[in-house]
């Protein structure tokens, strides 16, 4: 099952995209024996100012078809990392392709497109900056593999 970031806004040099970088080399590595990945990542950018309805249309274009639609959303579930390894392996093992996991831009998700989604989920009742969530959704994908790969990397 390929894995897709799709997120508002672009990612530049510096200590987080070093971070997703390294995360997603290792969930690349460490996926693909489990019928995980790749992990690709997919930026958009409303350059007109069009607020989250523009951001959202261009999110929409960005989704795989068919794709198992995540929204990071603060009002979202909130889950253990085995539980989302489970959630992976869920789809995976319904033979789903793609994953895609939607981060929005500084106002967040547009409620449509949020309401199109599968699935919502959060890392807390706090808002975090969407690069951060982008440093944070790449280790817990990373860390997802490792659980379902039984690798020493997750403890309990």
């Amino acid at each position: 099952m390929r894995v897709h970031v799709c997120a508002v806004g672009r990612l530049r040099a510096g200590p987080e995209k070093t971070l997703i970088d390294d995360y997603v080399t290792r969930f690349d590595r460490t996926g693909r024996a489990l019928g995980l990945g790749p992990l690709s990542l997919h930026e958009v950018e409303d350059r007109k100012g069009g607020g989250m309805s523009a951001e959202a249309a261009l999110l929409r274009r960005a989704l795989p078809e068919g794709a198992v639609k995540v929204a990071l959303d603060e009002r979202g579930k909130l889950m253990t990392s085995p539980a989302f390894a489970d959630v992976l392996a869920r789809h995976r093992d319904d033979g789903r392709g793609d994953l895609a996991l939607i981060i929005g831009g500084a106002d967040g998700i547009d409620p449509g497109l949020r309401a199109e989604c599968d699935m919502s989920l959060s890392f807390g009742k706090m808002v975090w900056p969407h690069m951060l969530v982008r440093v944070m959704l790449s280790e817990q994908l990373y860390r997802a593999a490792s659980i379902l790969a039984g690798a020493p990397y997750h403890r309990v």
